[in-house]
C-alpha cells in the first residue's frame, strides 16, 4: 500500500513585547478630571475669600447680567475691551480690605483723639470752676484781700477764668505815670499766686490804661506804660511765690479795650487782668511764638473782652458765670516790649489808637532818609 502524504500545518505565533499602544483616550479623561477639580478647588477659594454680600452680588450680576431685559448693554470703551469683552474685575479681599482696616483704625484714633480733647475740656472748665469758687471765698474770708474785693473781678471767659484788679478812685494800684506796684497792691498778688500754683494752667497777663495820655518828648507812651504795669504784675506773682514757667504772655493794651466806654477817664480803665487760660487758649497764644498749631476755629482773646456788668452786684465776684459781650476795640498792635519809665504827669486827653514808640519812629524815619538818598542818587 503506498505510503500516504501528511499535511503540514504551519503555526505562527505571534509574539507582543512591551504592551504596545493602547491610545491617548485616557489622557483627555484625565485632563478633563484635573479641570474640573481645578474649578472646584477655585469656587471654594471664592467662597472663602469673599464677603456673603459680594456673593450675593456676584450671583445677581450672572442672574440678570443685562440691565435692559432681553438685550445686551452696549459696549462701552472704558469699561469694556475690544470686541465688548469685559475688563472689569471683581474685587476681592487682600490689600482693598486692608486699606479699609487701616481706615477704619484712622477713624478709631480720631474719634479717641476727639473724645480725649473734649475729655480735656470739660477737665480744665471744671478746674478753674473750682478756682473761682475757691478765690471767691478766700476774697470774703482772707485779710488781705477783703478789703479790696471791690476791686477783683472774676468771670469765666472762652479763653479761661480771668481776674481783674481794677483801679478805684484814691486807691489805684500803681503810682501815677509809673509801673511802681503799691504796697496793697503787692499783697494782692501775691495771695492770688498761692492760687494759681493749685492748678497746672499757664497765665496770660495784661496792662490796660485809660485815655489820658502821656505829655513827653521821649516816645514813651501809654503802650510802654501798659506793657511795663504787666511786667510788674508778673514779677509780683512770681515774687509771691508763683512759678515764672507758668507765664505764657505778658501784654499791654494801653487804652484800646475800656472798660467803661461811656467815661475813658474813669479809674476802673486803669487794670490789670490775668486770665488762667485753658490748653486750647494756650495753644493759640503759643502759636505767635512759631509753635505750629492747627487751624481751626478762632479762639477768642480774653484780653480783648469786657464782661458785662449790667444788673451786677457792687462786689467783684458778681461777675462770675456772667456773659461776656464781646468788645468792639480799634485796631490796635499789643506793645509787649517794655520800657525805661519816664517820670511824668499824665495831662490832657487824647484819641485811642496804635501809637509807635520812639524805636519804631526812629527806626521808620531811618527807612524813608535811606529811600530818598537813594532816589537823588538815581537822578
Amino acid at each position: 500500500m503506498p505510503e500516504a502524504k501528511s499535511t503540514v500545518v504551519i503555526r505562527r505565533v505571534k509574539k507582543v513585547q512591551g504592551g504596545g499602544h493602547h491610545g491617548g483616550a485616557w489622557k483627555v479623561a484625565f485632563a478633563d478630571f484635573v479641570t474640573a477639580m481645578m474649578a472646584f478647588f477655585l469656587v471654594l477659594w471664592l467662597m472663602a475669600a469673599t464677603t456673603k454680600e459680594q456673593r450675593a452680588a456676584i450671583s445677581e450680576y450672572f442672574r440678570n447680567p443685562s440691565p435692559l431685559s432681553g438685550k445686551s448693554p452696549a459696549p462701552s470703551p472704558g469699561m469694556n475691551g475690544p470686541g465688548g469683552a469685559s475688563t472689569s474685575m471683581i474685587k476681592l479681599g487682600g490689600t482693598a480690605d486692608m486699606a479699609k482696616g487701616q481706615k477704619d483704625e484712622m477713624g478709631r484714633k480720631r474719634d479717641n483723639a476727639a473724645d480725649t480733647n473734649e475729655d480735656s475740656r470739660s477737665k480744665d472748665k471744671k478746674r478753674l470752676e473750682a478756682l473761682m469758687q475757691d478765690l471767691k471765698e478766700a476774697i470774703d474770708k482772707s485779710q488781705a484781700l477783703e478789703p479790696f474785693k471791690d476791686q477783683l473781678l472774676l468771670d469765666l471767659t472762652p479763653d479761661g477764668l480771668r481776674i481783674q484788679i481794677v483801679d478805684k478812685q484814691n486807691r489805684p494800684m500803681f503810682d501815677i505815670g509809673r509801673d511802681q506796684l503799691k504796697p496793697y497792691t503787692v499783697a494782692i498778688l501775691h495771695e492770688l499766686s498761692n492760687f494759681i500754683n493749685q492748678v497746672p494752667n499757664h497765665i496770660s497777663i495784661t496792662g490796660h490804661t485809660d485815655i489820658t495820655a502821656y505829655s513827653s518828648d521821649a516816645g514813651y507812651t501809654n503802650w510802654e506804660l501798659s506793657a511795663d504795669r504787666a511786667n510788674a504784675a508778673r514779677r509780683a506773682l512770681v515774687g509771691g511765690g508763683m512759678s515764672d514757667a507758668k507765664v505764657t504772655r505778658v501784654v499791654g493794651l494801653s487804652s484800646s479795650v475800656l472798660f467803661d466806654k461811656t467815661d475813658p477817664q474813669n479809674p476802673i480803665n486803669r487794670r490789670i487782668s490775668i486770665v488762667v487760660m485753658t490748653q486750647d487758649a494756650e495753644n493759640a497764644a503759643l502759636a505767635g511764638a512759631g509753635q505750629g498749631v492747627a487751624l481751626g476755629k478762632s479762639v477768642h482773646d480774653a484780653d480783648t473782652q469786657v464782661p458785662d456788668l449790667s444788673g451786677a452786684a457792687t462786689t467783684g465776684t458778681a461777675t462770675v458765670g456772667t456773659p461776656v459781650k464781646q468788645a468792639t476795640p480799634p485796631a490796635a498792635s499789643p506793645v509787649a516790649a517794655a520800657a525805661t519809665p519816664a517820670s511824668a504827669a499824665p495831662t490832657a486827653a487824647r484819641p485811642a489808637g496804635p501809637r509807635l514808640s520812639s524805636s519804631a519812629q526812629v527806626a521808620s524815619a531811618t527807612a524813608l532818609a535811606k529811600a530818598a538818598e537813594a532816589a537823588v542818587e538815581k537822578r
